[in-house]
């Protein structure tokens, strides 16, 4: 089902239904377009608040999907009450199927407006790196007022993105900014699946994973109530030798920010950045110190990869991939590519 918090029966000029704030304002550009996954986790208790904000704000035009298929639909809407900001109110996978279909469907045309993300759902990597913290109305003030004011362009980046192609879809790449694989994809796929099913707090979740990870990592315990081991993965970079090994954190991200919210660094230019760390526990000690003293600029540790490269190639042993919330599965003759793809605009609220 899609919905419209403010729907009505008007029309546009090519005759197809036009929301209240199409006809409100004679069909000239709305400031804020706000699309909302209802059934994104954070969004549960949030959500009634939200929509009773946006009834009150008649520049907010309010946007519901259900599924991820929606999404196109809404895009298609969305771009002809023209916004001035879109901002997608769910998590990370949220963000990356609409950030799948602003970059495939060519809604905007050349000019797609900056996009925003509130701080909702379970997890938010990426509205972390762009300043949204703290409580989603807040967040959505903020944006109406930069929206308001001549200051908008001042607080709009260009943001890399990675395009991740898969055998036999290599026309339609899924647009991400972070990706997960080998033990990092595993446990947080015990998370989703073992974990968040409990009902516990996010923090005791993700607490109980992390001694949960300590556990097999350290004793190399296999159990089903462990988060499997990690299979072997074979990264083939851009300009740089292959990379193979089984991994304990495999991430590669456009993100300025990753690992223990260090500024990461690298040889090359190249805007993937890849960081993969051995199946050893002190590769994992001393890369979890590395992070906390400094970040990886300029360091060789022994167990620890880390590049910033132009492409990369994983193939894997039945090996997981998470990108932004959506799982892929690696299989040996199958590899999963991932290259940058054309920067878009983003409104990153603070430094």
């Amino acid at each position: 089902m899609l919905k419209l918090s403010s729907g009505s029966e008007a029309r546009d000029p090519a005759g197809e239904p036009c929301p209240q704030a199409c006809a409100a304002t004679g069909y000239k550009r709305t400031r804020i377009a706000l699309l909302s996954n209802p059934k994104s986790t954070g969004n549960i208790a949030q959500l009634p608040r939200i929509r009773e904000y946006c009834d009150s704000h008649p520049d907010v035009f309010h946007y519901e999907v259900e599924k991820a298929s929606q999404i196109g639909e809404a895009m298609r809407i969305i771009a002809r009450i023209r916004p001035k900001v879109l901002v997608i109110n769910g998590g990370d996978g949220t963000v990356q199927a609409a950030l799948t279909e602003l970059y495939n469907g060519g809604y905007f045309g050349d000019e797609p407006p900056p996009v925003a993300v509130l701080p909702s759902g379970k997890t938010n990597l990426i509205a972390l790196d762009l300043g949204a913290r703290g409580d989603p109305i807040e967040t959505l003030e903020q944006l109406i007022d930069l929206a308001r004011s001549d200051d908008l362009q001042r607080y709009t980046v260009a943001r890399e993105l990675i395009a991740l192609r898969r055998p036999g879809a290599e026309d339609r790449p899924v647009i991400g900014m972070f990706l997960g694989g080998a033990g990092l994809a595993e446990t947080m796929l015990y998370c989703r699946h073992k974990i968040y099913p409990l009902g516990l707090p996010n923090s005791v979740s993700h607490g109980l994973t992390a001694i949960a990870y300590i556990a097999q990592l350290l004793l190399k315990l296999k159990s089903r109530f462990l988060p499997p081991r990690a299979t072997r993965t074979d990264l083939v970079m851009s300009d740089r030798d292959t990379i193979s090994g089984r991994f304990a954190f495999l991430a590669v991200t456009t993100l300025n920010k990753m690992l223990l919210s260090q500024e990461l660094g690298g040889e090359g230019r190249g805007p993937l950045k890849v960081l993969a760390i051995d199946e050893r526990p002190s590769s994992v000690l001393r890369a979890m110190l590395t992070g906390l003293t400094g970040g990886y600029k300029g360091k060789k540790m022994r167990g620890v990869h880390f590049e910033e490269v132009h492409q990369v190639t994983i193939e894997g042993e039945s090996s997981h991939l998470i990108l932004d919330g959506e799982t892929f599965r690696t299989e040996r003759g199958r590899p999963i590519h991932l290259m940058p793809a054309q920067p878009l605009s983003f409104v990153k609220l603070a430094a």
